[in-house]
């Protein structure tokens, strides 16, 4: 509810490009990404007469897979339909969609907001082939038309209207976005539009829903967030003014930072659905289902799960789940779970991936490492930490060191050794440094004796000084006391 009475009401429709190698109808390259325009397009993309489409098989089985990560399951049977409507980027005059029998009804989303879980429902997700790319010049009088991506296979899901504030709106899409790259769905590249987001907000102050408008094509998280929150300020004023909200689908300028009017919105008999006459149904087995269930990955809620475990903070676990996909050339999550069963090395691995390499990586000063190769330097710079070795500043020292070259030490510790990184614990040598510093410094030694705490730290300065910084300091602190009969 804001703070002038109204509530808002947000659904919001994703569509997803699967990870398919040809589009769904055509044999034809799906990867359009830097493709001169009109360059990847079969007969069946422009739609000439007498083209007929053939189903890509992949397409299903990523559907199917999308199904589980959306904690559903795909549908035995479902089929093809054609939603007409006439646009130049539409050779066909209708796209191929899924209207009454998609491939998934029903699932849901956990999102999480200000600390709080909150379960946002799927109504359906269905197979569709996108149309082209319409392109307007800059102060131009004319359009040119794209049909690259006319035929590329999408996945649309449609989410309950549960969602009422922005901020949902934001996490429910980056929740989206991480099921669908743990699910090995989709690439889901924001920037190549491999995921988009369309957003149908509402306002009422009563029981009732209003009257949504839909934001289309919105390619980020933080556009999504933007876009809903401009919308229901907007929605409220008129409301407030006694103006109506009119049905309408909108866009989003992004340098404006507000949504502007496209077209008034159709209702689903405006676009006279029909069984598409061409495609068979899809008719899928229990033994394909439960195939399809076993293939299915870890997914992000099961690895917080164990994230947690470890005493990971919130911010942490999101940072290595965002990660595994980002830079998709390191398993981190992997690598802490090959040593859960050393939760304080787990979580030595788990802290420096976030506060050292993962921001190493995304500056692109990191080396392509090895998992191995990666491990056997996490743990032995942990075992020089545990044994003292190492201060907690070196440790960032030596791993920068070691994670930004492809050259990689025989021999980690002597290598921290040669660089004067290490430090000692030795009692004895130590022992002889602290008599020595206390000879040498005997009105400090005395007011440590007389229960100055501050002047402790005088002395084991004086004693890595004499050390040249290789003294551990928290064993120096020991052999100080002790000698002052502390």
């Amino acid at each position: 509810m804001t703070k002038s009475g109204y509530r808002p009401t947000i659904g919001v429709e994703c569509h997803v490009q699967l990870k398919t190698k040809t589009k769904l109808f055509s044999g034809v390259n799906n990867d359009a990404r830097e493709a001169p325009p009109n360059t990847l397009v079969s007969h069946i993309d422009f739609g000439l007469p007498g083209a007929l489409p053939v189903l890509n098989r992949e397409a299903i089985h990523l559907a199917s897979k999308a199904a589980f990560a959306l904690n559903s399951s795909p549908q035995p049977f479902s089929k093809f339909d054609r939603k007409h409507y006439f646009y130049p980027d539409l050779p066909m005059g209708y796209q191929i969609s899924q209207y009454d029998e998609p491939i998934i009804i029903g699932g849901s989303v956990d999102i999480e907001v200000d600390g709080q879980i909150k379960t946002i429902g799927i109504t359906r997700a269905h197979l569709e082939a996108d149309a082209g790319k319409s392109i307007h010049p800059s102060g131009q009088n004319y359009s040119l038309v794209d049909l690259n991506r006319c035929g590329t296979p999408l996945l649309e899901i449609v989410s309950q209207p549960d969602l009422n504030s922005a901020q949902e709106a934001k996490a429910f899409a980056h929740e989206l976005y991480l099921a669908m790259r743990y699910a090995d769905v989709s690439e889901a590249d924001l920037y190549y539009g491999n995921m988009r987001f369309d957003v149908n907000v509402s306002v009422s102050n009563n029981d009732q829903l209003g009257i949504r408008t839909e934001t289309k094509n919105l390619n980020s998280f933080r556009s999504v967030e933007k876009a809903v929150e401009y919308e229901v300020k907007r929605q409220i004023e008129l409301l407030e003014k006694g103006q109506p909200i009119t049905q309408e689908t909108r866009g989003w300028d992004d340098a404006k930072q507000k949504t502007f009017l496209q077209r008034t919105k159709e209702n689903a008999d405006d676009y006279r659905y029909m069984p598409d006459p061409d495609l068979p149904p899809v008719v899928l087995s229990q033994e394909y289902i439960d195939k399809v269930a076993a293939e299915m990955p870890v997914m992000p809620n099961q690895w917080r799960a164990k994230l947690k475990s470890l005493e990971l903070s919130s911010s942490q676990i999101e940072t290595l789940l965002d990660a595994e996909v980002d830079l998709a050339h390191i398993n981190y999550l992997s690598l802490i779970d090959k040593v859960k069963d050393q939760p304080k090395t787990a979580k030595f691995l788990a802290n420096w991936f976030v506060n050292l390499e993962i921001p190493l990586q995304r500056e692109r000063k990191g080396a392509k490492l090895e998992d191995k190769q990666r491990l056997e330097i996490y743990r032995e710079v942990d075992r020089l930490y545990t044994s003292k070795l190492l201060s907690s500043t070196n440790v960032k020292i030596l791993l920068i060191d070691l994670l930004s070259s492809k050259d990689q030490p025989d021999n980690i510790e002597k290598y921290a050794a040669d660089q004067g990184l290490t430090q000692s614990s030795d009692e004895n040598e130590l022992g002889q440094i602290v008599s020595r510093v206390i000879k040498d410094n005997p009105k400090a030694a005395q007011d440590v004796a007389s229960g100055e705490a501050k002047a402790i730290g005088f002395l084991i300065g004086q004693v890595m000084k004499l050390s040249q910084g290789k003294a551990n300091p928290t064993t120096t602190q020991d052999i100080i006391k002790k000698q002052l009969g502390l």
